[in-house]
């Protein structure tokens, strides 16, 4: 019954996956030939095509389980998937990436750079218990607004003059956010503003490193500054938008948004478990060359250089908490929430620290391979010294006298020949007394361990 049902929906997401597949490959090409035909109200046109697009996206989608969801978008090509994923309705966004492997998931959530203005300054306020992202394009739409939360993206000179203009905020330059002191990355302004510099973790397949955000919370208003997207702003902006409740004021957006970060750099460690133990595995290998050992090194330094990244960023989120909680900003609901993130924090600390210590038993490991390697060649060395060692003696003593004093009845012919094959007797007999000695060593070293079990 059970192997029934799963075949069942195997059979129902192929079909699914088979049905979205023509969809898009009628979608480009129906728009293909909308932009070569030369013909009146284009956009309209287009419009049409995609709302009927997303009509029948939506009416394939919505059956479909979280999984089934999940399983097909890692099946489509980063273009396509990217159509679809704008297709998923935002409530059930958390869930499918929740499904969804690893690196689908940071492909998804991580943003292309906005090209338009009212993507550089996103402004959200609080409706039915939800975020709600307003629309601003100019600088009167800002000052009609009443936010809890402005996220500014590498922003425009022009749009960062509104925002300290209409709220009277000091907003650092994003593109002049560097690494500072403790001292100067916390502080109060004496008209009550907040300052906050903290580090979030951007790792991705190819890159993995820490940007820096600023936040100020002024007047109920919560503003993040920096220079990049990252994965866990976009991952708050889809939690916040799809429960009711998540969030009721700036400083739960603040708090929501470092416990978010904490929970990236977990999955974070995951990965890093992952391709610790890909080396293992190689490095436990009966035999490891010299080539394997610096690729294995290679990887082990990679992961190191994240680890320490994670752990450098969760110990800034943990100076910002303390920061928070020293000054006593917060509710003691939000000091509850507070105590939860740093509860997770120290648990990641165990984490980084035994990692650590297993990077260093690692590369200690691979260390002793390649001296193993290295003694072997010497000991190759040592072995045909020694073969050539009584060899190249009679050799020298042959030299040392004259022909007819070694060999007066003998023709030279015969004397050299008989002199060659005892050299080489002389060889293969020096070869297996070192191959007895060895055995004999080796059943040796076996009895006295057995003797210990």
């Amino acid at each position: 019954m059970v192997n029934t049902q799963k075949k069942e929906a195997l059979s129902k997401e192929q079909k699914s996956l088979g049905q979205i597949s023509a969809l898009l490959t009628k979608h480009k090409l129906v728009e293909g030939l909308v932009h070569r035909q030369t013909m009146q109200r284009h956009e309209l046109v287009e419009n049409l095509v995609h709302k009927q697009n997303l009509v029948e996206l939506q009416r394939i989608l919505d059956p479909l389980a979280h999984e089934q969801v999940a399983r097909i978008l890692e099946n489509l090509s980063p273009e396509e998937r990217q159509v679809v994923w704008q297709h998923v309705r935002d409530e059930r966004k958390e869930e499918v990436l929740l499904k969804i492997s690893d690196d689908v998931r940071v492909e998804l959530v991580s943003e292309i750079k906005p090209k338009d203005r009212s993507m550089m300054i996103r402004v959200f306020d609080l409706h039915e218990g939800r975020l709600r992202q307003i629309p601003v394009e100019t600088r009167e739409d800002l000052a009609k607004a009443k936010p809890i939360w402005i996220d500014l993206v590498t922003p425009e000179d022009e749009q960062l003059a509104w925002a300290r203009e209409v709220f009277a905020v000091d907003l650092p330059n994003p593109r002049e956010l560097t690494d500072l002191e403790t001292s100067a990355r916390f502080y109060v302004e004496d008209d009550g503003e907040i300052h906050l510099h903290s580090n979030f973790l951007l790792d991705r397949k190819d890159e993995s490193r820490n940007v820096a955000v600023a936040f100020i919370l002024q007047k109920g208003t919560l503003f993040s500054v920096r220079n990049e997207e990252l994965p866990v702003f976009r991952l708050q902006r889809l939690r916040a938008r799809a429960e009711s409740g998540y969030v009721s004021e700036a400083k739960d957006v603040l708090l929501d948004l470092y416990a978010a970060d904490v929970e990236y750099s977990a999955n974070a460690l995951e990965s890093v478990y992952a391709e610790l133990d890909k080396v293992s595995r190689q490095v436990f290998r009966a035999h490891m060359g010299d080539e394997d050992a610096e690729k294995n090194l290679a990887a082990i330094a990679e992961e190191e250089a994240l680890n320490g990244r994670i752990r450098l960023n969760v110990l800034d989120t943990r100076n910002a908490l303390s920061f928070l909680t020293r000054r006593k900003f917060l509710s003691e609901a939000l000091h509850e929430e507070v105590r939860e993130i740093l509860r997770d924090i120290e648990s990641l600390d165990g984490h980084t620290a035994f990692l650590f210590n297993k990077i260093n038993f690692l590369m200690g490991a691979i260390d002793s391979s390649i001296n193993i390697n290295q003694n072997k060649d010497i000991k190759r060395l040592t072995i045909l010294s020694v073969i050539f060692m009584p060899l190249n003696l009679l050799a020298g003593m042959g030299g040392m006298s004259e022909y007819s004093s070694w060999t007066q009845e003998v023709s030279w012919p015969v004397a050299y020949a008989g002199f060659s094959l005892g050299l080489a007797g002389i060889a293969a007999l020096t070869f297996w007394g070192l191959r007895f000695f060895e055995g004999r060593r080796v059943r040796n070293a076996k009895s006295r361990k057995a003797m210990m079990v």
